[in-house]
């Protein structure tokens, strides 16, 4: 996977892998579609179009049985990490110090959130004597 896998997957196709990463199985397309149907009121031929990008990028494998089934071949962790570091990069200069200073500005953060990272920076520094 490249480092820039996380701008190159739209919102919608963010949906469609956030759908296989809560199946915890592969799914078949037709529950897929069904799925997104009920609840984004997307049509057959917008899911399939979804569904083919993913595949193309690599990051959904498509198994033939009696059906297609789709699994993921990325975990919500390795995206996650992918997509906070190309935020920061983007949008902070490579600077996760400047991505704090913004959520502290702009109140993003809560007190609960600030006392919860000084005790991970402070676990985190003691890890690494």
């Amino acid at each position: 996977m490249s480092d820039n896998l996380a701008s190159r997957i739209t919102g919608s196709e963010l949906e469609v892998i956030k759908l296989l990463w809560r199946a915890n199985d592969a799914l078949p397309v037709t529950e897929i579609r069904e799925q997104l149907q009920k609840s984004k009121g997307w049509e057959p031929a917008t899911i399939k179009t979804l569904v083919s990008r993913l595949v193309a990028k690599g990051v959904v494998q498509q198994e033939k049985r009696n059906v297609f089934y789709y699994s993921p071949l990325i975990s919500e962790q390795e995206y996650s990490a992918w997509a906070t570091k190309d935020l920061i990069t983007r949008l902070y200069n490579g600077s996760a110090r400047n991505l704090v200073a913004a959520l502290v500005h702009s109140d993003g953060l809560t007190k609960e959130d600030i006392e919860e990272l000084q005790s991970m920076f402070k676990m985190e520094e003691s890890n690494n004597r």
